[in-house]
C-alpha cells in the first residue's frame, strides 16, 4: 500500500467521517497527507469537522493491523482522483470518494445482472449462459456477490472466460454470504471485487442501496432477472434509470410472485431479454465473440501490404466491390486479384451483388 492509500485509509478509519467530511478535509488542507497531519483544533476550525469526530480518529494499533490485512489480501485504494478511477462511475452524481479494489478492474464496457436470491432453477441456469455469452464479447458482468442471480452472472462470466466486478455491500475483507467464498477468491483473478466501505464493515441492510448504485454506475445497462414487488434489484433500477443507463428485463410467468417486478418494468417500458443477442444489439450492435476477433487478428497477421489494407476494410457489414475500391485506394483489376486470394485462403466470403464481408461473420 502506497503512502497517499495509507493517508486516505487513516482518514476513511475516522468514525463519524462520511464522504462530505472527508472531502472536505482535503480540499482544505490540500491533500489526504495534510489532512492527516492537521491537528484536531485545525480539522474544526478550518474545515468545519464536528469535535467528536475530530478527537476520535484511529489508533496506531488499530491502523496498523488494518493495513496489515488489506495489504494480505493484495488491496488497492483508488481515491476519485486517481486516473485509474472508473470514468463511468466517475460521472454519476455521487460517486463514492474510495474504492477498496482486490484485483484488477477492466477497461473495457460493462453490463450489470442482478436479481432474485431465490430464483427459479431454469433462471440461474438461464442467467449464468448469457452472462458467459455476454462475457465472450469482451463485456464486463458487473453484480453484487449476492446468492442466486448475482452468483450466476459472475459464474458465467468466469465461465465464458470473461471479466467481471463484484460490489460488496460491506467492506473488502468480508466475504458475505460465506457460500460465495470460492466465488470470492476466483473474482480477483479475472477481475476485481470493490468495495466503497472501509474494511471490516458489516454486511448491513443500509450499505446496500449504496451499493445498489455502484453496480448501475459502472454499467452501460442493466438486466433484471427475476424480482418480486418489492426486490432489491428494483432499487439498482431506480439509480440506472437516475444515471441514464438502459434497463432491460427477463420476461417471467404472469402468476408467479417472482416476477412481478420485472413483468412491471417491462410494462413500464424495460427491454425485453430472452436471450444475449437482445442485449447486445441494442448496446453493443455488430459486436463479434472474442473468439472471431482472435481468428480475425491470427488471419491479418499471415498477411502484408495490399492484402492486409484490404482485408481490414471489411468487418460485420457486407461491403461492395466499388465501395472497397475507394477505401483501399487499389484499383479494380488489383482489387480483383487480392479477393480472389483472400477468398481461397478462407479469409473472405463473397456475397451475391459483388459484396464482400469477412468469413466468420
Amino acid at each position: 500500500m502506497t503512502e497517499t492509500e495509507q493517508h486516505w485509509l487513516r482518514l476513511h478509519l475516522t468514525p463519524g467521517l462520511g464522504r462530505t467530511g472527508l472531502l472536505r478535509l482535503v480540499s482544505t488542507f490540500g491533500s489526504p497527507a495534510a489532512a492527516c497531519s492537521a491537528s484536531p483544533a485545525d480539522w474544526i476550525s478550518r474545515a468545519g469537522t464536528r469535535p467528536d469526530v475530530a478527537h476520535n480518529r484511529p489508533s496506531a494499533a488499530f491502523f496498523a493491523t488494518t493495513c496489515d490485512r488489506l495489504n494480505q489480501l493484495s488491496v488497492r485504494i483508488i481515491s476519485i482522483f486517481d486516473p485509474a478511477y472508473p470514468q463511468q462511475l466517475a460521472a454519476i452524481h455521487d460517486p463514492p470518494t474510495l474504492l477498496y479494489v482486490r484485483g484488477q478492474l477492466p477497461a473495457q464496457d460493462a453490463f450489470a445482472v442482478v436479481g432474485s436470491r431465490q430464483p427459479l432453477a431454469g433462471n440461474r441456469q438461464w442467467a449464468t449462459a448469457l452472462c458467459a455469452e455476454l462475457a465472450a464479447h469482451d463485456i464486463t458482468i458487473v453484480s453484487g456477490l449476492a446468492r442466486g442471480i448475482d452468483s450466476a452472472a459472475h459464474t458465467g462470466a468466469l465461465e465464458g472466460k470473461g471479466q467481471t466486478i463484484a460490489v460488496l455491500g460491506c467492506g473488502i475483507d468480508r466475504i458475505y454470504p460465506r457460500e460465495n467464498a470460492r466465488l470470492f477468491e476466483r473474482i480477483p483473478e479475472q477481475g476485481a471485487i470493490i468495495s466503497e466501505y472501509p474494511p471490516d464493515a458489516p454486511p448491513v441492510a443500509g450499505h446496500f442501496p449504496g451499493r445498489n448504485r455502484i453496480i448501475s454506475g459502472l454499467s452501460k445497462g442493466v438486466l433484471v432477472v427475476e424480482a418480486a414487488a418489492k426486490s432489491g434489484s428494483l432499487i439498482t433500477v431506480d439509480f440506472a434509470l437516475e444515471q441514464g443507463r438502459e434497463v432491460f428485463a427477463a420476461p417471467g410467468a404472469v402468476y408467479a410472485s417472482g416476477s412481478i417486478g420485472v413483468n412491471r418494468l417491462l410494462k413500464e417500458g424495460a427491454h425485453p431479454v430472452i436471450e444475449a443477442r437482445d442485449i447486445l444489439e441494442h448496446l453493443w450492435p455488430a459486436t463479434p465473440p472474442r473468439e472471431i476477433v482472435q481468428k480475425h487478428q491470427s488471419f491479418a497477421e499471415t498477411l502484408t501490404g495490399a492484402a492486409l489494407k484490404t482485408y481490414l476494410a471489411l468487418g460485420p457489414e457486407p461491403l461492395h466491390g466499388d465501395d472497397l475500391v475507394r477505401k483501399t485506394g487499389l484499383t479494380p483489376i488489383e482489387l480483383s486479384a487480392i479477393l480472389l486470394h483472400l477468398e481461397l485462403q478462407g479469409g473472405i466470403t463473397q456475397l451475391p451483388g459483388t459484396r464482400y464481408i469477412r468469413a466468420d461473420f
